[in-house]
């Protein structure tokens, strides 16, 4: 134990923790709101790629199908940081409300876009308030859940993510399919007034302010420089050759942002991508291949509706189906390999498993064709997706584990902040690559035909539902084109990904710290980068190492540590009264889930001992009992610390840290649900 630990531990009433005063009903309510505020910027990446087909259709303009989406991961990657920095300077709730009503608004008019400009610009709104919704309602869990239970309630935001994974394609299509496309927006509406409504009656959010020098400058320069680079791949050879004054313009105008921004980033206090992270080898290579794991995974996603929704001729419904093996593969290896490493300390074979095994998912999605069967697709999309896991979560494993305290939470926001810009990328590269092959494959595929009134080349090219109004020898030719203009963006993502199956064998794999824990799905399936300090990614480890503390083993463990001879549950109710004072065992054993026969079996042994003895109803400590459970107190603290290795250890270790596994270690002694609050007893707290 550190020597600056103060003895003894317990002696003093614990600080106030998140939560405190709070009964269990309004925390939960509350977090049902975050929770509906969750869904909406969640359900938002995945609800829309299955609608995109039907709406250039009624919109026109199947050249710009990538900014519908581009617009959106531009503009929530840029405005991450900020939210999460605004919102601990000046208050969370009210950013949070206010992040839901621009999303509201960017939502509704979404719903009105009248065009392809409107549309994208109201997206852009739309990913501005997104990008609040993600890194708020996960900040304020930390608020108003107390640490011992983060790590459960961290879960839920996780499901979240997963289940919008699975539901999003399918809802997408089928308010398209029965209603509008316009509804993949308008549903936004009611669950976020809801959420509003339940958010200003019951989130109430202890007041604390931290301060910030709050980089406005950088995060211009950045977010100037990547809609510059998207801009050109998007509009090159499109709109303008890739030789005009504007596509030179954009490419030369990103590239000479990057100096000011250089020169930025080595000047601010709290720089949003701190350039010295660079040197860290690992970081670096990570930051590579997570940019082309969001290149591969929302390039694919993005286009793959279309493919079937086109070329398969099945409902946006149906599309949506046939993406599921896709996103089971990608969850069932992005959860298996994050806790196989946390389990086993090893992690190098993912990332290098992974980009193989993406890679071969992209050749198989290149020999997708008109007559392609479904169990066939299926098969494909499935591998494509459990390569995808299997580097998703280990990357900011590895990263995490690469970096002293002081740099985790901006390593860990930088690493996602790299796979966030590379979705951007892949979106706009596929789009570009799609509609310079199609235009020219649709002509030769009509050469010499006589097409029926209204329909040309150029329509059918801005407006896939025209296919099906062509004969059917004429359909069968530009449903190649179709099929093979799509199919060759996967082509063209393999060198990338290859690129990253080299990048990933020069990656070191070094000893895993204990609280490096799997990342939760939120990070992993998000478009946005994590926005997380180094202290809350601390928190959020020790949460959920924290949460399974709860077995037996453990309380072998410290009681072992400590050199005292007692029944794991007698450990249990032992830090119990000390916290609390007193413990009354049929109450005790009602509020937890710790069985009655365990509860009296230790009672009996604390009495047995003279460590406890009856003040009534109720069991207090002895002078002995108070002597044994400061043991275990320290014991128990020591194993949190231990588990953050070389963060705990050094010399300049911030007292934020020894604060956090402090409130851990007197919470996981006992929840408020278990405090003495019933008439019969009293609260015996120690002064």
């Amino acid at each position: 134990m550190a020597q600056d630990t103060p003895g003894p531990a317990v002696a003093a009433a614990p600080a106030p923790v998140p939560g405190e005063g709070q009964s269990r009903s309004t925390v939960r309510v509350a977090i049902g709101a975050l929770l509906l505020g969750m869904l909406l910027a969640a359900l938002d990446q995945t609800i829309v790629s299955t609608a995109l087909p039907t709406i250039v259709s009624d919109l026109g303009g199947l050249e710009h199908l990538s900014w519908v989406v581009t617009a959106y991961l531009l503009a929530s990657t840029a405005a991450t940081p900020l939210w999460g920095k605004l919102g601990d300077q000046y208050g969370r709730k009210k950013l949070f409300q206010t992040a839901i009503v621009i999303f509201l608004i960017g939502s509704a008019l979404c719903g009105i876009a009248r065009d392809m400009p409107q549309l994208i610009g109201f997206r852009a709104l739309q990913g501005l308030g997104g990008g609040g919704l993600i890194v708020l309602s996960m900040a304020i869990v930390g608020d108003i859940v107390p640490p011992r239970e983060r790590g459960r309630y961290q879960g839920l935001f996780g499901a979240v993510f997963g289940g919008t994974s699975v539901l999003g394609p399918l809802l997408g299509g089928l308010f398209v399919d029965h209603l509008s496309w316009r509804w993949v927006f308008y549903v936004n509406l009611p669950i976020g007034i809801v959420a509003l409504l339940v958010i200003a009656a019951a989130l109430h959010i202890p007041a604390r302010r931290v301060p910030h020098r709050i980089d406005y400058l950088g995060t211009f320069l950045i977010a100037v420089v990547a809609t510059c680079l998207v801009l050109m791949t998007s509009l090159g050879g499109t709109t303008y050759s890739w030789s005009s004054w504007q596509i030179v313009f954009l490419a030369v105008l990103g590239l000479v942002l990057l100096v000011p921004f250089v020169l930025v980033e080595r000047r601010a206090a709290e720089p949003v991508l701190p350039l010295q992270l660079f040197r860290v080898h690992t970081f670096a290579l990570c930051s590579v291949i997570g940019f082309v794991v969001g290149f591969a995974m929302f390039g694919s996603m993005t286009y793959l509706p279309t493919f079937l929704q086109v070329v398969h001729g099945v409902t946006p419904t149906m599309s949506g189906v046939h993406m599921l093996p896709m996103v089971a593969g990608m969850l069932i290896s992005s959860t298996g390999s994050g806790q196989i490493v946390s389990r086993t300390g090893r992690y190098k074979v993912f990332p290098i498993a992974g980009t193989a095994i993406m890679t071969l998912g992209l050749l198989l999605l290149h020999q997708l064709g008109p007559a392609t069967s479904t169990a066939v697709m299926s098969a494909y999309f499935f591998v494509f997706g459990f390569g995808l896991g299997l580097v998703m979560q280990v990357l900011v494993l590895i990263v995490q584990n690469a970096v002293g305290y002081e740099n985790l939470g901006v390593a860990t926001s930088g690493a996602t902040f790299f796979r966030s810009i590379g979705a951007s990328f892949g979106v706009s590269v596929f789009g570009t690559i799609f509609t310079n092959k199609l235009g020219p494959r649709i002509t030769d595929a009509l050469a010499g035909a006589t097409l029926p009134p209204g329909i040309t080349p150029t329509t059918l090219q801005a407006d896939p539902r025209a296919v099906y109004r062509l004969p059917a020898a004429q359909r069968t030719g530009v449903l190649a084109a179709y099929s093979q203009s799509i199919t060759d963006v996967f082509l063209y993502a393999v060198p990338p990904a290859l690129v990253a199956f080299a990048l990933a064998w020069l990656l070191k794999e070094e000893p895993l710290r204990a609280s490096v824990t799997a990342p939760d799905t939120a990070e992993v399936l998000s478009s946005n980068p994590v926005e997380r300090s180094s202290l809350e990614e601390c928190a959020r480890a020790l949460s959920v190492l924290g949460s399974r503390e709860g077995r037996r083993k453990v309380y072998e463990k410290i009681t072992r540590s400590a050199g005292l001879d007692l029944v794991p549950a007698a450990t249990w109710m032992l830090l119990r009264i000390h916290r609390f004072g007193s413990a009354e065992p049929f109450l005790l054993a009602e509020r937890s889930d710790v069985p009655l026969r365990l509860v009296t079996e230790a009672a009996r042994q604390l009495e047995a001992r003279g460590l406890a003895v009856r003040d009534g109803l109720p069991l207090v400590l002895t002078d002995e009992g108070r002597r044994q459970a400061e043991l275990l107190f320290r014991a128990r603290e020591q194993m949190l610390a231990d588990l953050l290795g070389d963060w705990w250890t050094a010399a300049d270790r911030p007292h934020d840290l020894k604060e956090l596994v402090r409130a851990l270690n007197a919470e996981l002694c006992g929840s408020d649900a278990e405090r003495p609050h019933n008439g019969d007893e009293r609260d015996h707290r120690p002064p």
